[in-house]
This record gives structure tokens, C-alpha cells and sequence, in this order.
């Protein structure tokens, strides 16, 4: 069964969602229009929102082979998240740009990525400013005249990042030092101080001592800023911040020294979030079932492997959406040919002839050409949505909406180059024989 979907799709929404899917990418929103198969997560995952929403704190492991649809499944969360006025960010794990072992990079490009329903990324100088805004009102409504209301606003400031400062007391003095900075019209100063608290190392050194504060963000200030970051956050109007750390798997790869660090920041941010520290916070980390299940992955160290131990021995439909540790089973044919029916009715409805959209390219056509993509990736029907949507948006009903007299099973034959494959995609093709597959229907 799948997520009841709007009966009336705004026409940028729909474009939205149809343009990434050409281009091979997954939308960065519009995603309830897409969704299939994701109602049975839907009450739990939606209660530990409401609940992260009340001051609890939640994280959560996603497994799924390539192409199960892990990315959609993130950001299909966090848009529920941002209805519920959540500020989001995803953040990439990778080895050269974005180490997990490093902290403060993470929590740089968190800032870099931080996104909320009225701001796109990043979202940070927005955040800041309302928060300061709010404080003002609060010292106004207080009781506070306008003469008085600097020192009132520091007032508050000091008491709302009280529990901050014990671990990172440079927060409230980037804080302060960013606001003085545009009291004063010193623009240059505000952006580099701001970049500052954004994690951004190499800040002019001018600008940090006007603001009070030395040297660079580290791994351990990291998990304070983190902290402010979601004060200031909840103080603005927000009610929780939704974080996906996408690819974990990608340790795997990287040296064993690296490895070992990064399972133990995992294992150490994990602890954070359940001790408490980080209400408001829900952390999603994805990763292949090799990395939660091997020896190169969270198997390597015994206590991260404890945290994240979740009964996968039942059947998938049995499985328990409130376990820390949620497995998505994947595409199987009749599920690929579903989600190309979907998108077939969300294009035909914003299409000049939709009649002839759902005439030319039927059911049956649709389940024809994802048994075909699935061939040319050697039968792994799992991991080809990717290619399959992207076939059948751009090269399909495109040109069944644009050219009157084209039919898809006359005038189109799938071919799948090596060029357009991803580095997966392109193992699997290569151990098919087939160079390109006829729907000669």
C-alpha cells in the first residue's frame, strides 16, 4: 500500500521532483509525492519526531544495499521533519572531505548544509538572526526600555547558554562578538565571525579578536557547538534539528588507524545523544548491511557493534520501526514497476496530452522496461530505480508529451552506455552480456 499523496500537486513541486529524476538524482523535496512502500514506518517514525519535538533526543541507523533507497528514505524523513518545523541538514561521510573521525568537520559542513522550511542552505546567518531577534522580544516584553535592551539581551544570552558554556564557552563569545559586529555596521567582521561559529577554519585572525576568541574549532568543541547550535535552534522557533550522516559505509575503505577512530566517534556520538546531551537532536546514519555487519565496518569495535544490535533474523514485514537499526529490503520487480507508475500519473498530470502519456507508456509497458533496466545490470533489480527513473522520464515520457506520433514500443530501444552508469551500477553491468535490450512488445 502505498502513502496517500495530495489530490492537487503544485506545478513547481511536481517540476521539482520530475527534473531530478531526469538528471538520475533524488529530489531534494517533494518526496510524499514519490513515496511507495514506506507507510509501515510511517507512525513510528513519525512519534519519535513529535517526540525529539518535546526535548527527547533519537538516533537511528538505516541499512540497504545500493540502490534500496536509502537516500530517498532520509530525505523523505526530513521533510516530515521540516512540517514540523525542524531545521535540517545531510552531510556526506567521506574520507578527504568530510572524515567522520574528524568532528569539526562534520559539524562544519552540518552548518554548511543547514537547511529550514523558509531557508535553503545555509540556513545559519538566518538561524542566528532570529534568535537574537527573539531575545530582543523576550527583554521587551519583560519589561525592558530600549536604553536597556543591549544589557538585557546579554542577560539572556548568558542564562539560555548556561549548560553551552560549560563545555564550550567560545559559543556565547562568537555570539556576542557577531552581534557587536553588526551593532558597530561592520559587516566583514559579522560574516567572518559567523563563519567562525559555522565550524570554517582559517578565519581572519582581525575578526577573532574582535570577537574574543582564538584559534580553530576541534573535535571535541565540536560536540558543544553542536550543542549551542541547537539551542539557539529551539530558542528561534525551531522545534528540533534532523541530521543525516549519509554513506558511513565509505570507513570501510579508509586506513585502519582512521577507522578505528571514526567507529569511535560513532560509538561516542551514539552515547551523546542517549545520555541526553542533545535534545532536540535526531541523528540518522545510513550505511550498507557490510558495514553494520562485517569486520571492516561496526563489527570491528564490540561496543559500537552492542549499541547498534538490531534482530534482522525475521521475515522484513515483521520488522520493528522503533528499533534503533531500520532495514530497507530494497526493489523487487513488481515494487520498481509500481514506483514507475507513480511517477508516470505525477508527469502525466502536469503534461499537455495526459491521456496519451498513460495510453502509451501502460502498465504493462512500464513493468517491460524496468525487467529491461534490470537485465542490463545483470538481473539486480535492486539497485536499478536510479537509472530505470531516469530511462523512463527523459527518454520516455518526455518524448511521448513532446512528439505526437512517437511510441515507445515502435521508435525506442533502452540502451545502457558505460558513461552514464555509476561505479556500482557499472560492476553489475559489466557482468551482463547484454549490450542494450529490445522491448520489441
Amino acid at each position: 500500500m502505498s502513502t496517500p499523496r495530495p489530490t492537487v500537486v503544485s506545478a513547481a513541486r511536481r517540476r521539482t521532483a520530475i527534473d531530478a529524476l531526469r538528471r538520475g538524482a533524488v529530489p531534494e523535496n517533494g518526496l510524499d509525492l514519490l513515496a511507495t512502500g514506506l507507510d509501515r514506518f510511517e507512525s513510528a517514525l513519525d512519534a519519535e519526531l513529535d517526540a525529539v519535538a518535546s526535548g527527547a533526543s533519537v538516533f537511528k541507523a538505516v541499512r540497504g544495499e545500493y540502490g534500496s533507497g536509502k537516500t530517498f528514505f532520509t530525505r523523505w524523513l526530513g521533510e516530515r521533519a521540516k512540517q514540523r518545523n525542524f531545521a535540517v541538514s545531510e552531510i556526506q561521510i567521506s574520507e578527504n572531505e568530510t572524515p567522520l573521525h574528524k568532528l569539526e568537520t562534520v559539524y562544519r559542513r552540518l552548518t554548511e548544509r543547514l537547511a529550514t522550511a523558509s531557508f535553503p542552505p545555509s540556513a545559519l546567518r538566518p538561524v542566528v538572526d532570529a534568535w537574537f531577534y527573539a531575545l530582543e522580544e523576550d527583554a521587551l516584553a519583560a519589561g525592558a526600555d530600549e536604553k536597556d535592551l543591549d544589557g538585557e539581551v546579554e542577560k539572556l544570552l548568558a542564562a539560555r547558554l548556561t549548560e553551552v558554556s560549560r563545555h564550550a564557552p567560545s559559543f556565547a563569545t562568537a555570539l556576542r562578538g557577531y552581534r557587536s559586529a553588526l551593532a558597530e555596521g561592520d559587516e566583514a567582521t559579522a560574516a567572518a565571525v559567523l563563519a567562525w561559529l559555522g565550524g570554517q577554519p582559517h578565519v581572519a585572525a582581525a575578526a577573532r579578536r574582535s570577537a574574543g576568541v582564538r584559534g580553530d574549532l576541534d573535535h571535541f568543541g565540536a560536540l558543544g557547538f553542536l550543542q549551542g547550535l541547537l539551542t539557539v535552534l529551539q530558542d528561534s522557533g525551531h522545534r528540533g534539528l534532523f541530521v543525516v550522516l549519509d554513506e558511513v559505509e565509505t570507513l570501510q575503505r579508509v586506513r585502519s588507524d582512521a577507522r578505528d577512530k571514526a567507529l569511535n566517534a560513532l560509538r561516542q556520538l551514539i552515547d551523546e545523544v542517549h545520555s541526553g546531551r542533545f535534545p532536540g537532536l535526531y541523528l540518522v546514519i545510513t550505511g550498507t548491511p557490510a558495514f553494520f555487519d562485517g569486520q571492516q565496518g561496526v563489527q570491528r569495535l564490540a561496543p559500537l557493534a552492542q549499541r547498534l544490535a538490531t534482530d534482522f533474523t525475521t521475515d522484513p514485514r515483521f520488522d520493528n520501526p522503533r528499533a534503533v537499526q531500520l532495514r530497507l529490503p530494497g526493489f523487487t520487480q513488481e515494487s520498481l514497476a509500481g514506483l514507475g507508475v507513480t511517477i508516470r500519473d505525477l508527469y502525466a498530470s502536469g503534461a499537455s496530452a495526459p491521456d496519451r502519456i498513460t495510453s502509451l507508456a501502460d502498465d504493462a509497458y512500464i513493468a517491460d522496461l524496468a525487467r529491461a533496466v534490470g537485465g542490463s545490470l545483470g538481473g539486480k533489480v535492486g539497485v536499478a530505480p536510479r537509472l530505470f527513473l531516469k530511462k523512463l522520464v527523459g527518454d520516455v515520457l518526455d518524448r511521448i508529451d513532446q512528439f505526437e506520433d512517437f511510441d515507445p514500443r515502435r521508435h525506442y530501444r533502452l540502451t545502457v552506455t558505460d558513461t552514464e552508469l555509476t561505479d556500482v551500477e557499472r560492476n553489475l553491468a559489466a557482468a551482463s552480456s547484454a549490450d542494450g535490450i529490445d522491448l520489441d512488445l
